[in-house]
């Protein structure tokens, strides 16, 4: 019996038809269309560490993938439980698990996830047990996501597989104790050595439990939520990491092991390539964190979660795109767990179908997609690994900076990192007021009639007080954690272990703020007339035929609407009587000239003045006024609006005339 041998296909040459081209050649042609316009300015951007963004890179030769999730296994598609109501948050997840997801993150009220205010309180086992009923711990990944609650709630967890006779071994749970993350969102903290003691107690007690997962969470979201860059989130991680490990250290825990009791959080957001290279930078960094502490590389657990400070309450469907492109970049990136913000979570509690989409984010991606399969599909690619290394040098020298402030409780105790993320967010705060970097939907493309999605309406519930109080021991090698577990499993509830804050130290608080706040609260000024009568307008006045005043229009009426204006683009007018007469039949306060400039030199002040007569109190003018400013200003012409002006200056100036 003879077999067919075949001989394999050459490659497939799809650029062999045309000549090859240099990268000097390509240059020629970019600064012919330039026509002098300087290269840096124009084609190279810039990220908020001031990293430059090229518009051409070449293939990094010789780049290894890095080590990271197991190649072709899926990340854990993790959903929030965060309903008020366990026994509603419980429904939530047994339909999020049955319809895809395959692991959970509990977020209770407090937690850094917690932006709202309203996820649910555990007092005790009887909550956790609503909570989790049906849940089979035991095949799905869980991360706690609980603030200050932290200890508490793993104890609860102790206590419940305790008691539900769970093999802790065979649970993998990340519990989240995360004091550090606790204060620098809250701003406050009794003292280092009483709380690294209290958590130190914790973790020795999971571990001798035999629980698998991590116990530590280093959260690089407070950093993202309040505003920080890209390396000051990877700094701040790392700064938390060591801080840690030099806590269990002190403990008695070997470094290695201390190494292994923790998880990472990190942002990822709609700037795909840059989020991507967080990913593989933090692993990076990692890995060399633990070779300049004398231990192995070893697997970092790596959660990665969909922006806050991204998703906007306005023109929400958006947020379907943006929340897209970030689990684009945390699957290719690298992260072992993934948890996609609900499209509606800016605007309240999501439903049902809130939820399924943002599980459906996820399934399309890796199940039609198969975005998984490949492990570090970015290596090699010139501009993620480009992205990716500078990301690790400026991280890294920032984590030496703080190591060298004292580390990271002293570097937040002293103000220091406020200050960095304070400083960040100014520069981005004018970017997005200015429309360089634009916020679809909010300051750019707004829609003024869209339908708001509905969202679940919270139940009230707070957190129950009054319990006799509980003597625990002091902290030390697992005796006050193994007390709050006995407790609990005693029906014991948090008040009776809670004790009245002692804090000694008081700093600015890294608050959560999302990023189209200041265009939201101006159109939830004009939404709130618009429902009580009519949305205030804008009269746009145009020019001449639509060919000349189109660009302009379209540009005033974005910016205006951007602020819940009305300012819709009329016909032409045939003269300007009949402008005026249409500006009084609109029952606008203002107008907003819009032409060309060869236009505005031979009609706008006439215009204007026909306007002002006409009772504009406030008048606007699209474009660069040049010479014909002062004409322009005594004509009547109030303000002028253009690219790269201060829009939101412009929109609470335009309020000021209703």
């Amino acid at each position: 019996m003879t077999t067919a041998t075949t001989t394999p296909a050459a490659p497939l040459a799809l650029a062999a038809e045309f000549p090859p081209a240099t990268e000097a050649q390509w240059r020629a042609a970019v600064d012919a269309v330039l026509k002098g316009k300087p290269f840096d300015k124009v084609l190279v951007g810039r990220t908020a560490d001031g990293i430059p963004v090229q518009p051409l890179y070449p293939r990094k030769e010789g780049a290894a993938p890095l080590a990271g999730r197991a190649p072709g296994i899926p990340w854990t598609i993790a959903q929030r439980a965060d309903h008020p109501d366990p026994a509603a948050a419980n429904a939530q997840a047994l339909e999020d698990l049955s319809g895809g997801a395959s692991g959970l993150v509990v977020v209770t009220r407090g937690a850094i996830g917690d932006r709202r205010g309203d996820a649910m309180v555990i007092d005790g086992l009887a909550d956790l047990d609503a909570l989790l009923a049906g849940v089979m711990l035991d095949l799905i990944p869980l991360r706690v996501d609980a603030g200050t609650s932290a200890g508490h709630v793993a104890a609860i967890l102790a206590a419940k597989a305790e008691r539900d006779g769970l093999d802790p071994k065979s649970l993998t749970i990340a519990f989240g104790i995360d004091p550090i993350g606790a204060f620098a969102r809250r701003g406050t903290l009794e003292s280092w050595n009483g709380t690294a003691a209290k958590a130190s107690d914790a973790v020795l007690a999971l571990r001798a439990r035999g629980f698998a997962g991590t116990q530590l969470l280093a959260d690089g979201r407070v950093i993202h939520d309040a505003g920080g860059s890209e390396a000051q989130e990877l700094a701040y991680v790392l700064g938390t990491a060591v801080q840690y490990w030099r806590m269990l250290e002190a403990a008695g825990l070997p470094l290695g092991e201390a190494a292994r009791a923790l998880s990472v959080v990190l942002s990822v957001d709609a700037d795909q390539f840059l989020s991507a290279a967080k990913i593989r930078a933090m692993r990076r960094l990692w890995a060399r964190l633990e070779t300049a502490c004398g231990l192995a590389p070893s697997h970092l657990d790596l959660h990665a979660e969909t922006a806050w400070r991204m998703v906007t309450k306005v023109d929400p469907a958006v947020n379907w795109l943006r929340t897209t492109t970030a689990v684009f970049a945390a699957g290719i990136g690298g992260a072992d767990h993934v948890v996609v913000e609900p499209w509606t979570a800016a605007i309240g509690l999501p439903d049902g179908f809130a939820r399924r989409v943002a599980r459906n984010t996820q399934l399309i991606l890796i199940e039609e997609s198969n975005l998984h399969r490949v492990a570090d599909a970015a290596a090699g690619s010139g501009g993620i690994e480009a992205l990716t290394d500078e990301l690790c040098r400026r991280a890294w020298a920032l984590f030496q900076d703080w190591e060298g402030a004292g580390g990271i409780v002293a570097a937040l105790s002293s103000g220091t990192v406020q200050a960095a993320v304070a400083g960040v967010r100014a520069e981005r705060a004018t970017a997005i007021a200015r429309r360089r970097a634009p916020l679809t939907g909010a300051s750019e493309f707004p829609n003024v009639r869209e339908a708001v999605p509905e969202v679940l309406t919270p139940p009230k519930r707070e957190t129950r007080r009054g319990a006799a109080p509980i003597e625990l021991p002091e902290a030390a090698g697992g005796e006050r954690f193994e007390a709050q577990v006995r407790a609990f499993a005693g029906g014991a509830i948090r008040s009776a272990l809670s004790r009245l804050k002692s804090d000694t130290i008081f700093v600015d608080p890294l608050a959560p703020a999302r990023l189209a706040e200041p265009f939201e609260a101006l159109r939830a000024e004009l939404d709130a007339l618009a429902a009580a009568g009519t949305r205030p307008k804008v009269f746009l006045a145009v020019i001449g035929p639509v060919a000349a005043f189109t660009a302009r229009a379209t540009f005033a009426r974005n910016l205006f609407e951007a602020g819940g204006f009305d300012a819709p683009i009329p016909e032409p007018f045939p003269d300007a009587a009949a402008l005026t007469a249409a500006f009084r039949a609109s029952g606008a306060a203002i107008a907003c000239l819009c032409s060309t400039d060869e236009l505005y030199s031979a009609e706008a002040t006439d215009v204007a003045k026909a306007l002002k007569a006409a009772g504009a109190r406030q008048l606007w003018l699209a474009g660069r006024p040049g010479d014909l400013e002062q004409g322009l200003k005594a004509a009547g012409i109030d303000g002028f609006i253009q690219a790269g002006g201060d829009v939101l200056e412009v929109l609470r100036t335009a309020r000021g005339a209703l």
